[in-house]
């Protein structure tokens, strides 16, 4: 039960969060980051061009932003 031990230490983090929206912001990113390390995608590489490409996506409406999910740009080629 190796999946056990990672969601309590984030629970009783997310005490610390401040408030409900900074707790939930984090339980996204921790998500974002285990969907990472499923995918066997480097966090950094992955935040890198996230961040970089997001804006792309603004105005074009044709796009999915389910395209820049880990496992979508390890697939691609893109990581």
């Amino acid at each position: 039960m190796s999946g056990v031990r990672p969601l309590a230490i984030g629970r009783k983090n997310f005490l610390f969060c401040g408030n409900h929206d900074a707790a939930e912001d984090a339980a996204i990113i921790y998500t974002f980051m285990g969907c990472c390390k499923l995918a066997e995608v480097d966090v950094r590489k992955w935040l890198n061009y996230f961040f970089t490409h997001v804006h792309d996506y603004d105005n074009d409406y044709s796009l999915d932003l389910m395209e820049l999910l880990p496992h979508r740009l390890k697939q691609a080629g893109q990581l």
